[in-house]
């Protein structure tokens, strides 16, 4: 299912981006998770016009009339509102597009998501004379909305899957600087190059290749008699500090700060772990992602209640790596709910 990609467009920032005729349109935000709170309140600081579409009485209703935001009925949103702004969870979007925004889309209305799995994967299908688009914060949305207030941003991925008002680019680019991400940057993509390198990266790297690598690690130490304690501080507890390096200035700050001991083991060792084999099963996994196969799994495992998911995530909670670590996560306080230190 991939598309062509677009060329990388030199990044913009919101000085760059005039606003003014996008505050004049009404934008329904439908969920109040996350990212759903942080890009309303942030449009809202920004001066938009903002309803939240969520159920009467319900938690997501609550939270936002606490935050001193307009809330209405999903469907009633959609219907007032010339921009919609689907942030529920990714499975739930195509039965929140049937039921309580395709009844009340008008042409020149505008579809905008977070992530482009459900319109990629063919679960909502826009009418033709609708905008559809993405705005990606390449972060949570609680940072989203920290570094907002902070007068930053989060930086941001877009792309126009539909354009058909004409101003579905200047669309996507006005509300990337009214939730403060084009502060720090944006930078064009395509529906199918960011669904398909998210998926990619969740998999293969950050969530299922880390904790994969984390846990088999602890488990060759432990094998071979070593303390739990002390597998788990090497293999889990120090990954903070070597991401930290990672994330604040490449492979470049990471040997700045690590000792040459470290440096030689990282350069000799690393190919020995990570290896042709290991690259031979990520184009894999990436197949799987490009030709559908895990979107139709993914979907089929959410239509039969989640049975494997269910099982697998048990499977992984149980470890004993979790055993021990919530026995030593107790003697640190920095790391105790509440607690203000890092």
């Amino acid at each position: 299912m991939t598309t062509s990609t677009p060329a990388p467009t030199s990044r913009r920032t919101a000085s760059e981006v005039d606003t003014s005729a996008f505050k004049a349109q009404t934008i329904a935000v439908i969920g109040y998770g996350s990212q759903g709170r942080a890009h309303a309140m942030n449009l809202n600081d920004s001066g938009c016009d903002v309803i939240v579409g969520v159920r009467a009485g319900g938690a997501g209703a609550q939270r936002a009339q606490a935050d001193g935001l307009r809330t209405m009925e999903p469907g009633e949103a959609a219907k007032a509102a010339k921009m919609i702004v689907i942030l529920t969870p990714d499975m739930s979007h195509e039965a929140v597009y049937n039921e309580y925004i395709a009844p009340n889309l008008d042409a020149g209305d505008a579809l905008m998501f977070a992530h482009g799995f459900s319109v990629h994967f063919g679960r909502v299908k826009a009418p033709a004379d609708v905008d559809v688009m993405l705005v990606a914060p390449k972060g949570p949305g609680d940072l989203v909305r920290r570094e907002y207030e902070r007068g930053r941003g989060v930086p941001c991925l877009y792309a126009v899957d539909q354009d058909a008002t004409g101003d579905a680019q200047y669309r996507a680019l006005a509300y990337t600087a009214c939730i403060g991400g084009a502060n720090s940057g944006v930078i064009e993509t395509s529906f199918a190059e960011e669904t398909e390198t998210d998926l990619f990266g969740e998999q293969a790297v950050l969530c299922g290749g880390a904790t994969e690598l984390v846990l088999a690690g602890y488990e060759t130490l432990v094998d071979a008699g070593y303390q739990p304690e002390v597998a788990y501080f090497e293999c889990l507890h120090e990954l903070k500090l070597i991401v930290d390096l990672l994330y604040e200035g490449g492979l470049s700050k990471m040997h700045e700060f690590i000792s040459e001991t470290a440096i030689y083991g990282d350069l000799r060792s690393g190919p020995r772990v990570i290896n042709d084999e290991t690259r031979a099963r990520m184009k894999e996994v990436l197949t799987d992602i490009q030709d559908g196969t895990f979107a139709r799994d993914w979907i089929t495992e959410n239509q039969a209640g989640k049975p494997q998911y269910q099982a697998l995530l048990r499977k992984d909670l149980d470890h004993p790596i979790e055993h021990t670590g919530a026995a030593l996560r107790a003697d640190m306080p920095w790391l105790q709910p509440g607690s203000n230190t890092a």
